[in-house]
């Protein structure tokens, strides 16, 4: 269990560096109502996206690890559904990885709106819409799909998890993060900005809970 473990520290580390990552690229104090057509990234300063694109790209191949951990904690119970687990959770960071990697290039664009003509621009912001920001839908409908899959393979038993840890699934908790924006803005507006960072946050936490607590209690039986 010792390789589990240390794979969900990786998966922590992931979810931190991508976080940070992911917060210096998106976060100003105007990012709540300027979403409209990357406005927001006109109020995030140009050395904050250097930043944050470095530290999202050296901690994104982390959650590769992070999901070889969920593998291993759900292949004792059924094989097949943890093996379509850790597929479907490689295809969303590869998606995400596209994803994320584009934002720096994108946060340029947006700065150099007076210098480029009119037309140019809005060709500029649609083809990054039709080819970048597309991906953000497909991963929602990835994650989606995984969290299925994790909660079919956790109910039927087997596993390391408690049952209960299936109400912890990767889309309930992007839910919860997200609803932030209708009961807690002053808090959504840090949390949104690196909602599936903070999403696989509590889930490899959790998920190392419940491995320490598995280990405490094979030593005492």
């Amino acid at each position: 269990m010792k390789l589990t473990k240390i794979l969900g520290y990786l998966g922590l580390i992931a979810s931190v560096l991508v976080g940070l990552g992911e917060y210096f690229l998106h976060y100003s104090l105007n990012i709540l109502g300027h979403s409209e057509a990357y406005e927001f990234f006109k109020f995030v300063p140009l050395e904050n996206l250097t930043i944050g694109h470095f530290l999202a790209v050296i901690g994104l191949p982390f959650y590769f690890a992070g999901y070889l951990h969920i593998y291993r904690m759900l292949k004792s119970g059924n094989e097949t559904l943890a093996r379509l687990v850790l597929a479907i959770g490689f295809i969303a960071f590869a998606i995400g990885g596209i994803w994320i990697g584009s934002r720096a290039s994108i946060g340029n664009i947006v700065h150099l709106k007076d210098s480029i003509e009119t037309s140019t621009y809005q060709n500029l912001l649609g083809h990054y819409t039709n080819h970048m920001e597309v991906l953000v839908q497909a991963l929602r409908i990835v994650i989606a799909t995984l969290s299925l899959v994790f909660v079919i393979a956790i109910l039927k038993g087997g596993t390391y998890y408690k049952k209960w840890m299936a109400i912890f699934n990767p889309i309930i908790i992007l839910l919860l993060v997200f609803s932030t924006m209708f009961w807690a803005k002053d808090l959504a507006k840090h949390l949104a900005p690196i909602a599936m960072n903070v999403t696989h946050f509590i889930l490899f936490g959790l998920s190392l809970y419940q491995l320490n607590k598995y280990e405490k209690t094979q030593r005492n039986a």
